[in-house]
């Protein structure tokens, strides 16, 4: 009985970022338990390898679609293959995300002699790039309503499904350094409610994961050292506001993905689960 209440066996699961590290982790967990998965990325290629990797590690059905998650046209499109090869959406994970070296401040706080025309070379807030703002925003924020928007649009015409949105541990504590990434993810959080109340008379569920640090391709090197593979001071200062000591991997990130897109959350909508070592628990004292 509770091995069905996990199953997904004949659901659909669409993956936007599938060719990303999490997005294809979340991929191989979701193939693992029976769903067919397409993993959607603007990166053809990276698509096309995520998806062959999660056939050849599960045996599952698995496809690749190019897709802009900020283009409805092109979302309108993936979603129009997934239907023809898979057959029909029931869950959607909106993994694609990411941050941008001039939206962010090269100090934690700014100072007197870091203001413009002081002569300082530190970049606050002041001097953040608008075009890189808008990018990170955009991306983060606008790339997960979108496809709500198209992929949601399908599953309510068959009935219903399962949304998760990618939030992040900076939406609810506010990490220094990296303010468009924070207050986009904090609007995801807020998406996610509004969406669980908007959507639930069409049987939508819409939940978030948290994650807290995760080792990725992205972060590797703010977070340890790309010489001696020792940490960073940012990495160290995360590391001690972890009480489980450690970075996450994308298999800590399964657990609550089953538990959120299965029938075992069947009356779970509208929350935001932190996937964190218990950063958010912890004050630092």
């Amino acid at each position: 009985m509770t091995e069905d209440l996990f199953g997904l066996k004949g659901k659909t699961a669409v993956i936007t970022g599938g060719g990303g590290v999490l997005g294809g982790a979340m991929a191989i967990a979701l193939a693992e338990r029976g769903a067919g998965v397409a993993l959607l990325d603007i990166r053809e290629s990276a698509a096309g390898e995520a998806a062959a990797r999660v056939a050849a590690a599960t045996g599952g059905r698995a496809i690749g679609v190019a897709c802009d998650v900020l283009d409805e046209k092109s979302l309108a499109a993936a979603a129009g293959d997934v239907v023809r090869e898979l057959g029909r959406v029931d869950i959607l994970i909106n993994a694609a995300g990411g941050n941008a070296p001039m939206a962010t401040t090269s100090k934690e706080m700014a100072e007197p002699g870091d203001l413009p025309g002081a002569g300082g070379a530190s970049r606050t807030f002041f001097d953040l790039d608008v075009a890189a703002l808008r990018k990170v925003i955009d991306l983060n924020l606008l790339g997960t309503i979108l496809p709500c928007r198209v992929l949601g649009r399908e599953m309510a015409g068959r009935g219903g499904g399962a949304i998760v949105n990618i939030s992040s541990m900076t939406a609810s504590r506010p990490l220094t350094k990296i303010p468009a990434y924070s207050v986009a993810k904090a609007g995801v959080s807020n998406l996610t409610q509004w969406l669980a109340t908007h959507f639930a008379p069409l049987h939508i569920r819409v939940n978030a994961i948290a994650p807290g640090f995760f080792l990725t391709e992205q972060n590797r090197f703010l977070l340890t050292d790309e010489k001696t593979g020792g940490l960073t001071a940012r990495g160290g200062a995360v590391i001690a506001h972890t009480p489980l000591g450690r970075f996450g991997t994308p298999h800590d990130l399964a657990g609550v993905l089953i538990w959120l897109v299965s029938d075992a959350s069947s009356f779970v909508t509208g929350t935001v689960i932190p996937v964190d070592g218990g950063f958010s628990a912890f004050s630092g004292v």
